[in-house]
């Protein structure tokens, strides 16, 4: 046994096989080629199984090649054709990326709206690229390690979204079966005794205009001719949320009754949301008829998908201020509190937050539509005290 050494694998050159012992050889071809055989013995006949060569695999590699091989020999079985049965099982075996589309697939329908689903499969393809051709059952807590430490600290947030998304995916294999023993990316108990504490997230306001500034930029938006500038004014009109109207359908919308109905599955709380639309509000939906070509009230490039959820956003660019489209919801909260004596309730429910506790929600079984409708007509007014620039309805013209 061991009869070579390191140095003399690298350096032998007479062509033939060199034993290392018990069945080990180095196989040097006529070229110079080494390569490392197993030989054995099976039902009488002399067996010649690879192990590699010697570029791929080491001495030491070898030997601990040789020994599994003896040890599936002595149990019994032909080690060439328990690897190759190995090998069938592993080209068949669940990887951990086929797994996780299989899991998102799964959850996506649980998600309110298509944002949910590709973040989902975004930040794993990204992230956690490394682990995709790994068997699910191979995934280990140095696989899941390799993946957060260069984004735990420069990428905080999203570096916890990746650790328990990939906890999903795992707790997910091991309830199919497809794998045992604990999840290497827990957080409580096993990552957090390997990883130092990530920098929380420091969640400022989002940046909003000073209400008295928003009908001077009103006044400048309507004078834009583009499909973005429609979408941010009934953005603001209604005091939406940017995902809200992007994704606002014709279906929705009910003219003679003025009101824009929400589903539960496209609101941030899961609860249908009514909208009373004021005649600004109308007048926008007419110009965009002029662009109508699919469900969508704002529709994209392609017929079947939305504007772009950055459309709004580039609009401001464009216009150079730093403000974001969210927080114009901001502005009407302000407006409405310091410049109204509408209800806190009422600007809150217009907003689409939930107000009050489960006990007072339970009482409170309407929306007071009505009395929100007043209060966005004061609004609508209120943006809208500069005269409107006229600007052509011509489909062609919309960028």
């Amino acid at each position: 046994m061991k009869k070579l050494s390191a140095r003399a694998a690298a350096t032998l050159a007479v062509p033939g096989r060199h034993s290392d012992g018990d069945g080990l050889y180095l196989v040097v071809d006529a070229s110079g080629a080494r390569r490392w055989l197993f030989l054995f013995r099976w039902q009488g006949k002399l067996k010649e199984m690879g192990l590699g060569s010697l570029s791929a695999v080491s001495l030491s590699e070898a030997r601990e090649k040789a020994a599994a091989a003896r040890q599936i020999r002595k149990s019994g079985k032909n080690p060439i054709e328990h690897r190759r049965n190995a090998r069938e099982e592993r080209l068949t075996a669940v990887t951990f990326g086929t797994f996780a589309e299989e899991v998102v697939r799964s959850l996506s329908q649980g998600f309110r709206n298509d944002k949910h689903k590709a973040q989902w499969s975004s930040t794993l393809k990204t992230y956690a690229g490394p682990l995709y051709d790994k068997l699910i059952d191979e995934i280990s807590t140095a696989d899941v390690l390799h993946v957060l430490t260069p984004i735990w600290q420069t990428k905080s947030e999203t570096a916890s979204r990746l650790r328990g998304r990939i906890e999903r995916v795992l707790d997910a294999a091991k309830a199919k079966g497809l794998r045992t023993g604990e999840n290497p990316a827990l957080w409580r108990g096993h990552l957090d005794k390997l990883l130092p504490a990530r920098r929380k997230l420091t969640r400022g306001h989002h940046a909003a205009m000073p209400f008295e500034d928003v009908p001077a930029f009103m006044a400048d938006l309507r004078s834009r001719n583009a499909l973005a500038g429609l979408a941010l004014q009934f953005c603001i009109l209604n005091a939406s949320r940017s995902g809200e109207v992007l994704g606002a359908r014709w279906s929705e919308i009910d003219r003679k009754t003025k009101v824009w109905t929400l589903p539960a599955m496209r609101m941030k709380a899961g609860i249908e949301h009514r909208v009373p639309l004021t005649d600004a509000a109308l007048t926008i939906l007419d110009q965009a008829e002029v662009v109508r070509c699919s469900e969508y009230v704002f529709p994209g490039q392609k017929q079947s998908r939305p504007l772009s959820i950055m459309a709004m956003e580039m609009m401001l660019r464009r216009m150079k201020v730093e403000v974001t489209v969210h927080g114009f919801r901001s502005s009407f909260r302000d407006w409405a509190g310091e410049c109204t004596a509408f209800p806190r309730e009422i600007a809150e429910t217009a907003l689409a937050h939930v107000v009050g506790d489960a006990t007072e929600r339970a009482y409170r079984r309407g929306d007071a539509l009505e009395k929100r409708r007043t209060m966005m007509e004061a609004w609508s007014a209120y943006v809208s005290i500069f005269e409107p620039v006229s600007i052509p309805l011509n489909a062609t013209e919309f960028k």
